[in-house]
């Protein structure tokens, strides 16, 4: 019963800070950030082994400097969710711009390969606007929460405008599918899902485990492979959302090669802005040849 109550009030919570005058929320999420930044845990330690392995000229004081505000961008992130799946395409609207380079009412297959910048979710704007613009709808694969109540919960609110969110686990058919249909497919590969169907291929100079899912649905599927990016805008007023021209020459020939031309267009984009990228995530946690993780505490 009581983690029931808990279930309920996060709900009630997000409903409630989908409310608030969006400047307010970022400033309470800008809050949150900066304590969060201050407080000794274990992202706090990810974030940090994240930042030295991938940027290893730079001091211990600028890695601290830019780990907070990693986190002050991220706090943000994380109070915007309410809008983000308890908002209205009008909230969207207003919070999100997109710019795109293709024509995204031709329903060309089209695979969107983002990437986890803190304002990833904001790709659901494609999805809000779809009727307005008369786009195909919006399709992607989740990554299942152990919390059931909340995994039901986010997958109902990512598809209120008639999106489609596909388990990440043996639905190869449905998303191939989708992208012959000419649906929107958004995909972010730059995460460590685990060794099958992956490669180590470099990411910031590092062999980096990486999953070979978009070269190998473009081959199937002679689809259009576009970046897609989801950025803080220069003033921090709100988002954009930009999705560049087809990768030329994509696929090439070995999956292996296209992954690692991916992880280099990633660490390009990247480098333009440090701060936002999702550096509390483990991508590093497989090593090759079973090696140490750098995330183990030393003995």
């Amino acid at each position: 019963m009581f983690k029931s109550f808990n279930n309920q009030a996060g709900v009630v919570l997000l409903r409630l800070l989908s409310l608030l005058p969006y400047r307010l929320l970022v400033a309470l999420g800008y809050g949150l950030g900066y304590i969060a930044a201050r407080i000794p845990s274990d992202r706090s330690r990810v974030v940090k082994i994240n930042l030295h392995l991938c940027f290893p000229k730079l001091s211990p004081v600028e890695i601290d400097n830019l780990s907070k505000e990693h986190w002050r961008l991220l706090g943000r992130s994380l109070v915007e969710k309410s809008i983000i799946w308890c908002g209205s395409s009008k909230q969207l609207s207003q919070m999100i711009e997109v710019k795109s380079a293709v024509d995204l009412s031709s329903q060309k297959p089209r695979i969107l390969v983002n990437m986890h910048f803190t304002g990833i979710e904001g790709s659901i704007i494609l999805s809000a606007l779809s009727k307005e613009k008369h786009w195909p709808r919006t399709s992607g694969f989740f990554q299942k929460m152990k919390n059931p109540f909340f995994n039901k919960r986010i997958v109902e609110w990512r598809n209120r405008f008639g999106g489609n969110s596909i388990d990440r686990q043996g639905n190869a058919k449905a998303i191939i599918r989708e992208i012959c249909n000419g649906d929107f497919i958004i995909i972010a590969p730059d995460i460590d899902l685990g060794l099958k169907d992956s490669e180590f291929v470099p990411f910031f100079g590092i062999q980096t485990n990486t999953i070979t899912t978009i070269s190998r649905l473009a081959k199937i599927t002679g689809a259009d492979v576009c970046l897609m990016t989801t950025t803080l805008k220069a003033d921090e007023s709100g988002y954009l959302c930009e999705i560049r021209a087809p990768i030329e020459n994509f696929p090439g020939t070995d999956p292996k090669s296209d992954t690692a031309r991916l992880n280099r267009y990633f660490e390009a984009e990247i480098r333009l802005r440090p701060a936002e990228y999702y550096w509390v995530h483990k991508r590093f946690k497989n090593r090759p040849d079973a090696g140490k993780s750098p995330y183990n505490p030393s003995i």
